[in-house]
């Protein structure tokens, strides 16, 4: 039972789409990671999965629309959904998951991690 500030984490890493956990509580783990360029296409198919944007904008294309999102606001997209995050800059999000969900989901790519790393 600690605080965790958040920001400092950030300063840990440098590398874009590589996941990082912070914390851990009823089987959903909290990650973090900074991201830059267009991800790949997947979906989790049993999980939901929120993004919490901390700092910069991302775009969270889905196949029939795009949402953008902002600098302190969150997106949750549904299990099942195809999506794809897009950040034209730098932008950090914090990630809410359950322990068991895939980085890209099925899809494997260039940019899929298998291990999670604690900070």
């Amino acid at each position: 039972m600690k605080q965790i500030n958040v920001k400092s984490k950030f300063k840990l890493f440098d590398d874009y789409w590589n996941p990082r956990i912070i914390a851990e509580l009823n089987g959903q783990q909290v990650k973090i990671a900074k991201i830059k360029g267009a991800f790949v296409w997947h979906n989790h198919k049993g999980e939901d999965e929120l993004f919490y944007l901390i700092k910069g904008e991302l775009t969270m294309e889905f196949r029939d629309k795009k949402v953008e999102v902002k600098e302190g606001e969150l997106i949750v997209v549904p299990k099942g959904v195809d999506h794809r995050p897009v950040a034209k800059e730098e932008a950090w999000i914090m990630l809410f998951e359950p322990s068991s969900t895939k980085h890209t989901g099925e899809v494997n790519s260039e940019l899929t991690q298998e291990n999670d790393e604690w900070l």
